[in-house]
């Protein structure tokens, strides 16, 4: 069983599958962009994944591990981000054609509502008490604010370089941009930079994921993720100098030499909705659990036999999902045809609780 009671079902196990992990049916022809479940409107879990085969997929995830294909949608160039409405009747698309559709899945129709110079490289959908909107950044350098029912968009913001990863959780925005820039915006009334953070990591930014404070629930602060093997944890209001680290992972050390290591692209990071733990994921083939607070990492995966490339958790955290794929970390030479992408799902509640409370 995913979501609450025992790990009944037998899972998978094949040569690529060394955790025992749920497969999901139908994966897509390349590699997973971007993986994420229904929001906790719905009552049940639907997850979707874009893809570089320029198509976004939607499964219904049973109780049992089971994934029901439901849908899918195509456009013209890899889809590179995608993002549920916070009501989960829509899904909208982001996409290297430089617009952005929104896919409406009770009439399975498709409308742009979004474009930029350049391909959209993030899409975020923003439910403010005020207002909806989505919010697209591009490697045109901008950051624009949609109200989908109006082809300009309310309000255009430059960035200092190119969008390259973003994450919202109302009333905060992030933004991760290349030559290693991050900007915070708050999203009260209308959206407005709060400041410029100097990065903490010395490589590109690879993900960003916002996670709140424990105790009054609102959003504190983000980790940051490189392609250098190391995640920052960094508050936008520290209350003390020590509270902002950073910490190395996805490194393997190397069997033939001594003192070597291989360092690895952190893919993506992703905090558990529930426990604020989080879970991240690498080109070394591997997701790891973390608690932030206790410094400690909670659980390591088996390596599996592809980079993993994307993973998001569902809104209650029972279930982990994370897609395995190539991702040209190692150049073409090491692409194999033969190898597909597969999208794995994982009961997780228990293995992400913070180590204080166990």
């Amino acid at each position: 069983m995913l979501g609450g009671g025992l790990f009944t079902n037998k899972a998978v196990t094949a040569p690529a599958n060394p955790n025992k992990d749920f497969e999901v049916t139908q994966p897509p022809d390349d590699t997973v962009s971007v993986l994420e479940f229904s929001p906790a409107t719905m009552q049940q879990n639907f997850l979707i994944a874009g893809s570089w085969d320029n198509s976004v997929r939607c499964w219904e995830v049973e109780q049992s591990g089971k994934t029901v294909p439901k849908s899918m949608q195509s456009m013209s160039m890899p889809i590179l981000d995608a993002c549920w409405s916070d009501d989960g009747t829509k899904v909208f698309m982001a996409s290297c054609d430089k617009q952005v559709k929104c896919w409406d899945l009770g009439s399975n129709q498709m409308v742009q509502v979004a474009a930029h110079d350049a391909p959209v490289k993030t899409c975020h959908w923003i439910k403010a008490p005020t207002y909806t909107c989505l919010m697209t950044g591009s490697w045109d350098k901008t950051l624009k604010f949609w109200d989908v029912r109006s082809s300009n968009p309310m309000m255009t913001i430059n960035l200092p370089e190119r969008a390259y990863c973003a994450d919202v959780d109302y009333p905060m925005a992030v933004i991760g941009t290349a030559s290693r820039g991050i900007v915070v915006y708050k999203l009260e009334g209308k959206p407005e930079m709060v400041k410029t953070v100097e990065s903490p990591l010395k490589y590109q930014h690879r993900c960003v994921a916002i996670f709140r404070d424990k105790k009054k629930q609102s959003p504190t602060g983000f980790g940051l993720g490189s392609v250098e093997g190391r995640v920052a944890i960094h508050y936008i209001q520290p209350q003390s100098s020590k509270d902002n680290f950073t910490f190395k992972c996805h490194r393997q050390n190397n069997t033939g030499t001594m003192n070597v290591q291989d360092i690895y692209a952190v893919n993506d990071i992703k905090f558990h909705p529930v426990h604020g733990t989080l879970a991240t994921v690498g080109s070394d083939a591997t997701f790891a659990y973390w608690d932030k607070d206790a410094r400690t990492k909670l659980k390591s995966s088996e390596a599996l036999d592809q980079p993993i490339t994307k993973c998001c958790f569902n809104s209650n955290g029972q279930i982990f999902a994370y897609s395995i794929g190539y991702d040209w970390s190692k150049g073409h030479e090491y692409n194999n045809p033969a190898k597909k992408p597969q999208i794995f799902l994982k009961p997780c509640f228990e293995d992400l609780k913070p180590k204080s409370s166990n």
